[in-house]
Formats: C-alpha cells, structure tokens, sequence
C-alpha cells in the first residue's frame, strides 16, 4: 500500500523561553495552559551572561520569550495578548 504525502504543515510548535522563578514567565505558562497549547519550555541560566540561545534568538537576555513560528515575543504583557488574539477563539 502506498503512503500518500501529508496534505498539510505540521502544527508549529511554541516554544518558550523560561525561569521557573519569574513571576513573568509564570503568567504567561498560565495563558499557555488555559489555552490548551503545546509548547516547548527551555529553561535559561539564571545568569544573563550564560543566556546565549535566548539572546541569539530575539536579541536580549530577558525572559520570558515567545517563539510562534517566525514571530519572537518578549514581555508578558506582550506575549499574553498576542496569545489570546491569536489562540483564544480555536473553540469558538
């Protein structure tokens, strides 16, 4: 039996940039679950001179940082609206 093609992308895959201690990240982990999404956490060092995946990616050190396919988001405050506009009506 053949194996036709896949009709479609697989689904992008979030990923975020984290410290468990930051009350920051911690929101956004939130909007994260309420919404049901599948994302990838990377945790950073706590040292800003050990961050280099997270710089190399959207240009600072701070987290948390948002990775949606090739859009990079920083800030909670960011990161939760652009959440809620782009994944908050799936169910609807």
């Amino acid at each position: 039996m053949a194996v036709s093609p896949r009709s479609s992308a697989p689904p992008r895959r979030l990923r975020l940039y984290n410290a468990d201690w930051c009350w920051y990240c911690r929101r956004v982990r939130d909007k994260l679950d309420e919404l049901r999404l599948d994302y990838e956490v990377i945790e950073v060092p706590v040292r800003h001179s050990q961050r280099g995946e997270v710089l190399e990616v959207s240009g600072q050190t701070s987290v948390p940082v948002l990775v949606d396919g090739d859009k990079v988001l920083d800030d909670d405050d960011i990161i939760i609206p652009y959440l809620e506009a782009t994944y908050g009506n799936r169910g609807a």
